[in-house]
């Protein structure tokens, strides 16, 4: 099946590892160029390299808390590449807790990177595109139901599918797609840390495998296929929706 990505360029947040890495993997082998972003700039620029390099990936070292991220990530990506079409727009992971004995320090802090930083990120690209572009938000199943200990998680998610929704509204008529990406126990860092702090990882991911009808923790490239085909042509009439890749885990219709 041919995406329609050829020469396409898409710039991602949170994309030197994990979820974004790998959709930066899967959209840059279907013929598509990538603006990659993240706070380390080593890190983000060796990414970039085992892209492909300048041809097909730079790297941004950004923060999304920083209100200035979004217009240079749309500026690097003219730049380097004379064109914007669309965006991966991830945060990572706000810290574990529950949210009763999460601090409002705590709270605003991840208000400012996890909720502004990403609903700031989705309008001032969202402006930017042409018809036919879309933005993949990088969400969690925690936006339909609660992740015991991750409190700011489970309050902070369900309103970005909100905003989400919202704005697919308002840039549908000019053909601009918003889509939210739900991924579940995929097997990146973030999981791993998670799995390591409770003491025993192995009894862990077992315990979370059960509760996963396909048994097993998705791999990152799983999720990088389906964020890459939703942000491609032909994904043109998909919109407004959450798309959860989480091996069967939610339970709701």
């Amino acid at each position: 099946m041919d995406l329609g990505l050829t020469d396409r360029v898409y710039v991602l947040t949170g994309a030197s590892r994990g979820l974004g890495y790998a959709t930066a993997q899967c959209l840059v082998a279907d013929g598509a160029r990538v603006v990659l972003s993240a706070r380390d700039a080593d890190a983000v620029a060796t990414a970039a390299q085992q892209l492909g390099g300048p041809e097909r990936a730079v790297g941004l070292a950004a923060d999304l808390a920083d209100p200035e991220t979004p217009e240079q990530l749309i500026a690097a990506a003219r730049e380097h590449f004379g064109r914007i079409d669309g965006a991966l727009i991830s945060v990572g992971g706000p810290p574990p807790g529950n949210a009763a004995s999460i601090t409002d320090e705590q709270w605003r802090h991840s208000f400012e990177t996890v909720f502004l930083g990403a609903v700031r990120a989705v309008r001032t690209v969202a402006a930017a595109l042409p018809e036919g572009g879309a933005i993949g938000l990088v969400l969690s199943t925690s936006a339909r139901g609660p992740v015991p200990g991750l409190g700011i998680s489970n309050g902070l998610r369900p309103g970005l599918v909100g905003v989400a929704k919202d704005v697919a509204d308002d840039y549908g008529p000019r053909g601009v797609r918003i889509v939210g990406l739900l991924p579940g126990r995929i097997m990146t860092d973030r999981n791993r840390q998670l799995l390591a702090a409770t003491g025993d990882p192995e009894r862990a991911r077992a315990e979370s495998e059960a509760g996963i009808p396909l048994r097993r923790f998705g791999d990152p490239a799983e999720f990088g296929r389906v964020a890459a085909f939703v942000l491609s042509p032909a994904a043109s009439y998909l919109t407004g929706i959450t798309v959860p890749v989480d091996g069967g885990a939610l339970r709701g219709l």
